[in-house]
C-alpha cells in the first residue's frame, strides 16, 4: 500500500473546496482497503469525538449518540481515520494533527446523500488511551 498518498490526501484537504471530491479521494485509495486499518494503532481520541458530536448536532438538528467508532492513528503522518455510526448513519473522519486539519462526512442509509464538514482545531495528545 502506497501511503505516500496521504500527503496528496492532506494537500486536498487543505485545498479543494469540493469537499466531495477529498472524501471520495480517502475512500478509493484508501477507506476502502483493510490492509490500511493494519497499518496503524487503535485510540481514543476525545478531541474527535468531541468535534463529531457537535458537527452531527448541527447535522441533524439535535444531540446525536456516535456510535462503533474505531479510531486508527498512523503516526508516522499523524493521521487519524475512523468510521462512526451517528443517529443510523454511516459517518466518518479524517484528520492530520500536523495542519489541525479534518474532514467528516455521514451519509444517509436511506439515500446515497452525503453532508460534509471540514474542521480545524488542536487535538491533545491522548495517543496512549487504548480502546
Amino acid at each position: 500500500m502506497k501511503l505516500e498518498k496521504l500527503s496528496q490526501l492532506k494537500e486536498k484537504l487543505q485545498k479543494e473546496t469540493d469537499l466531495s471530491k477529498i472524501w471520495l479521494y480517502y475512500m478509493d485509495e484508501f477507506g476502502d482497503r483493510p490492509e490500511f486499518s493494519d497499518l496503524g494503532e487503535p485510540v481514543r481520541q476525545e478531541f474527535l469525538l468531541n468535534v463529531i458530536a457537535q458537527v452531527c448536532q448541527q447535522i441533524f438538528g439535535k444531540p446525536t449518540n456516535i456510535d462503533d467508532i474505531l479510531t486508527i492513528y498512523i503516526k508516522e503522518y499523524q493521521f487519524y481515520h475512523a468510521p462512526f455510526i451517528a443517529n443510523k448513519h454511516i459517518g466518518g473522519v479524517i484528520f492530520f494533527e500536523d495542519i489541525n486539519t479534518g474532514l467528516i462526512a455521514v451519509t444517509s442509509a436511506a439515500s446515497n446523500l452525503a453532508k460534509y464538514s471540514r474542521f480545524t482545531g488542536i487535538a491533545k495528545s491522548d495517543r496512549n488511551d487504548r480502546n
